[in-house]
């Protein structure tokens, strides 16, 4: 039995790293704990028990040397605790994670090759990547790939799904192969290599003790290697074990249930272990290395910080097994309450990440106090880490960002994706709006040659590849609608991504995909797009993806390359340098398991989240996994566990979730639940939420007016067209934003088909068709197909479509049939007419105009949509048709001659019995009123608009009638939602 006083425990209601420091300073002398050895987890945490030191210590202080037992360069951090003996008989080096995951790859697509299965490439980089997980997990537990089917009962393996059992046998597959392809490189696993030096570490500590401390410290988990290493520290002279919040006054009886459970000797079943429990991997831990419990002691050093000691009491009754929660009716108030801890429910991520940073803002008001947001929502922290910018507080996110999300990592992403997308336009901006992109060009002139291209290729998509823009770019310099060198600037800019646009669906090798990518990525932003801790990181990765593809001579598409390279910069996380707020921190779980600030707030405690989703072994099913002894998939929620019960040690806790992300409601951590339930309801910090929402609020609000503006009478327009006349009357704010104003609502780039395209696209087939074809109504259908298949529109669009277009075609060559026998033909299309009424040009374009069987015309217009009724035309809502018939009247097209009698709506949309295609007469039914009379109606109306707002002083007054529905895109500048509700506006008519 190992010496008590040598293995111990820091309760979670104290700071595991300045506890530890704090003891360490105590008990060693400086120049002894100089000379000493920390062993730690990881890197974080070596950061964290460094920062702890730094605080403790108030004079200088020679550190002792801090070793993470997972780096991969274990033996170079050892140093003289491992030379000279490495060194008489080294090992081979490490295969390097990327050269590994290259050859699983390979070793994937030949084993699904053989068994007739053909996958994407990067769906064989996924399976790889979580096979490599699985080969690092059964070397962790020592057990050996190779051997893998003599491992595994054969009726466990008979008793398995068919999907489970192709999984198994492809697995077997490759791993037969794996050694010989690693025994080429002449290397080994990372994993094998870490577990030769620990092994080793171990034989030479046994036969020759270190002569300084050797301290491990803040192990959760072990692996058998580690936990032989762990015991022969805890019987060294010299040695010392700290564990982070093990429970010692958890019963005996609820220990024991935890697990890991033997065979039942009768029906050979074991017990499922509770791996979901935050006790359980320390409970394996201490069983690998043949501890019992009560062999730890607490932790006799305290920090100045503490929190009081029923507080890890509280922890561990939460943290119950399932079984025992019905002792929380047992429980005093005071073994069941947690004070000091708060609750905020928001109603979505944007405010919780409002109220986080309020409550981080408001807890440094006083000196000295520190506050740490911990999250393993990395969206979350970003979003916290960008508001509290706005209090002018940069907070450093110790876990990093993916590469993915930088600045070098989302450009070279959005490429890769241009060149996949063949240059949509979307894609391509996404690109030249990049801030590292400039193309050698000072950043202010590129970025107005950018603006005036967006301009440009705003409205329906455009024809693909680079050939689409350049020929938008002519289309609206021809429409005068561009400035002419946009032309020639873009023909300069284009080069620098031909060689994507040319091989956009080309099957290439991976090294040409990478030096395609790395050449367009220099020549856009330059050396800056390699500059910066990110930027290295970035240049790291190509350069080693460059080395690696010209030896593997994978093929694959651009869209493939893009989704790997998102999977490896995924898995790559840049980290901030120092020089954020010396007193708030945003820490991931690992830094918050080993430290406390004065005010912790825990975020994001939402299902799936914290705790994570326990994603599933593609390779081995659930019941190998316990036949083989590796952990199961609830062993992330329990080191989640163990995580959240660390930081309810703190003093000060805020807890924080969101009740919907932005699909969906969320549901509630089970950590959260559990508190809730166990305290009977946390107190609510309800003035947070109050702060938040007051944040954004004005001091006073006044809402705004209905605007009427009054703009002089010389300043008013002196022409109008037939199509803004219905505007003017019925909504004259409307017409001064779009007429005076010139406001006009942008496009979306790539914009899907809008009732204006389908109406134009309906315009040009029937325009066409008259004057090219003659109006013969056997070639209709032929001319129709042919522009809509040269329109650049979705396939999908195009399918669904092309149905109704045919049915609207059929009916047009019915009706144009009927009229040639009724003495009925077409005279003009789309024709332009203009007249002068009291001093004020009218003018517009008639679709289409007819030549009656008595010589007098007949006007029609075309609609994609539910034309007027003949109730709104007749009432004069809608006077489009007679304001074309005055022009008419008054001679405005010369080529014509006559009188209007008749006034039609055709419209392509479903009449009654669902079918495409009807017309009305908007003078017939009900409301029948001869030609004459509507003109003169006509007439009268439009001198009375006029008079009052081209020609008079008449204010153009926002929708002053009450009840009329109107569509404009003018509402938010109206500001509409503000004034409609004032009891005190007027409106015409009420």
């Amino acid at each position: 039995m190992a010496d008590i006083s040598r293995i111990f425990t820091i309760p979670f209601h104290q700071a595991f790293a300045d506890s530890l420091v704090a003891g360490l300073i105590d008990r060693y002398k400086p120049m002894e704990l100089a000379r000493g050895l920390i062993l730690l987890p990881n890197n974080r945490s070596v950061r964290a028990i460094t920062e702890a030191f730094v605080r403790r210590s108030s004079s200088g202080l020679l550190l002792p040397r801090m070793v993470p037992v997972g780096d991969p360069f274990l033996d170079e951090r050892l140093g003289a605790f491992l030379d000279p003996v490495d060194l008489t008989d080294p090992f081979p080096p490490a295969i390097t994670p990327l050269d590994r995951h290259f050859r699983l790859t390979r070793l994937v697509k030949k084993a699904m090759k053989q068994q007739g299965k053909e996958i994407s490439p990067s769906e064989s980089h996924r399976l790889a990547e979580d096979l490599g997980l699985t080969l690092d997990q059964l070397i962790a537990a020592e057990i050996d790939p190779a051997a893998l089917s003599t491992l595994i009962d054969p009726l466990a393996e008979e008793e398995l799904a068919k999907h489970w059992q192709s999984s198994l046998n492809l697995l077997e597959c490759i791993i037969t192969d794996w050694p010989q392809e690693l025994a080429n490189t002449g290397q080994i696993e990372m994993q094998d290599r870490r577990n030769k030096l620990l092994d080793r570490l171990t034989e030479r500590w046994q036969k020759q003790p270190p002569k300084g401390p050797v301290i491990a410290a803040g192990a959760i988990t072990g692996s058998p290697v580690s936990a032989r290493l762990l015991r022969v520290i805890s019987v060294l002279e010299s040695g010392l074990i700290v564990l982070p919040g093990l429970d010692l006054t958890m019963s005996e009886e609820e220990w024991a249930l935890l697990g890991p459970h033997e065979r039942d000797p009768d029906t050979g079943i074991k017990q499922p272990s509770l791996e979901s429990h935050p006790q359980f991997q320390l409970k394996l831990l201490l069983e690998r290395m043949g501890i019992a419990r009560n062999e730890v002691a607490l932790w006799p050093y305290e920090n100045k910080k503490m929190v009081h000691k029923e507080r890890s009491l509280a922890i561990s009754h939460a943290m119950a097994p399932a079984r025992y929660t019905n002792q929380w009716l047992n429980l005093s108030e005071q073994e069941r309450s947690f004070p000091d801890v708060s609750i905020v429910e928001a109603a979505h991520p944007e405010e919780e990440a409002q109220i986080i940073a309020i409550a981080l803002r408001q807890a440094i008001e006083k000196p000295g106090v520190t506050a740490a947001l911990v999250t393993p929502d990395r969206t979350l922290a970003i979003r916290v880490s960008a508001l509290l910018t706005r209090f002018g507080i940069q907070a450093d996110d110790s876990a990093g960002r993916p590469l993915s999300l930088t600045p070098p990592g989302m450009l070279l992403l959005d490429i890769i994706s241009a060149a996949a997308d063949h240059f949509s336009a979307v894609s391509f901006l996404a690109v030249a709006k990049h801030p590292f992109v400039a193309f050698s060009e000072e950043r202010a002139l590129w970025r107005e040659h950018i603006r005036a291209l967006d301009m440009v290729l705003r409205g329906p998509q455009l024809k693909i590849g680079l050939a689409g823009i350049s020929q938008k770019i002519a289309q609206e310099i021809d429409k005068k609608r561009a400035d002419p060198n946009l032309l020639s600037w873009w023909e300069s800019v284009k080069t620098a991504f031909l060689a994507l646009d040319n091989q956009h669906q080309e099957i290439l090798p991976l090294a040409e995909l990478i030096r395609l990518l790395r050449e367009t990525g220099q020549t856009l932003a330059g050396d800056k797009l390699w500059s910066g801790p990110d930027g290295r990181m970035a240049a790291d990765l190509i350069t080693e993806l460059e080395q690696l593809a010209i030896h593997h001579k994978e093929l694959m598409s651009f869209a493939d390359f893009g989704r790997i390279l998102r999977q490896l910069m995924d898995k790559q996380a840049v980290r901030p340098v120092s020089g954020g707020h010396p007193r708030i921190f945003i820490w991931g779980l690992i830094e918050a398991r080993l430290q406390h600030a004065d005010l912790m707030i825990a975020a994001s405690l939402n299902e799936g989240i914290w705790p994570p989703i326990s994603d599933a072994d593609p390779w081995l099913a659930p019941r190998i996994r316990s036949e083989l002894g590796l952990p199961g998939l609830d062993l992330r929620i329990g080191i989640a566990a163990h995580d959240f019960a660390s930081i309810l040690g703190a003093g000060r806790i805020l807890l924080t979730r969101a009740r919907r992300d932005a699909r969906a409601p969320t549901i509630a951590s089970r950590f959260w639940l559990r508190l809730e339930a166990m305290t009977g309801g946390l107190p609510k910090a309800a003035e947070l939420p109050y702060y938040a929402k007051m944040l954004d609020e004005p001091k006073i609000f006044k809402p705004a007016l209905r605007p009427a503006p009054k703009p002089p009478v010389p300043d008013r327009p002196k022409r109008i067209a037939v199509t803004r006349f219905d505007s003017l009357q019925a909504d004259p704010y409307s017409y001064y934003a779009s007429n005076i104003l010139r406001l006009r609502r942008l496009d979306p780039v790539d914009a899907a088909p809008t009732v204006a395209w389908r109406g134009s696209l309906i315009h040009s087939i029937l325009e066409d068709w008259v004057k090219k074809d003659n109006a013969d109504p056997k070639k209709l259908q032929t001319r129709a197909l042919n522009i809509w298949g040269d329109i650049n529109s979705h396939i999908i669009q195009k399918i669904l479509g092309t149905p109704r277009l045919l049915q609207a075609i059929n009916w047009i060559e019915q009706q144009i049939q009927q009229m040639t026998e009724e003495g009925r033909s077409i005279v003009k299309v789309e024709q332009y007419g203009k007249c002068l009424i009291e001093g004020i040009e009218l003018f517009g374009w008639v679709d289409r105009i007819d030549r009656l069987s008595d010589g007098s015309l007949a006007i029609v217009d075309y609609k994609t949509g539910q034309p007027p009724s003949s109730k709104s035309v007749t009432s004069g809502d809608n006077l489009q048709l007679g304001l074309l018939a005055l022009i008419i009247e008054q001679g405005g097209i010369p080529s014509i001659e006559g009188h209007v009698q008749a006034f039609e709506y055709w419209s392509m949309a479903q009449n009654k019995n669902k079918q495409a295609g009807y017309k009305i007469s908007v003078l017939g039914g009900k409301q029948a009123i001869s030609p004459e009379a509507f003109l003169n109606f006509t007439e009268k109306r439009f001198s009375e608009v006029i008079q009052s707002y081209l020609l008079g002083n008449a204010a153009f007054t926002a929708r002053p009638y009450r009840g009329k529905k109107l569509y404009d895109d003018y509402v938010q500048l109206m500001r509409f939602d503000e004034w409609r509700a004032n009891p005190q506006h007027k409106v015409i008519g009420s």
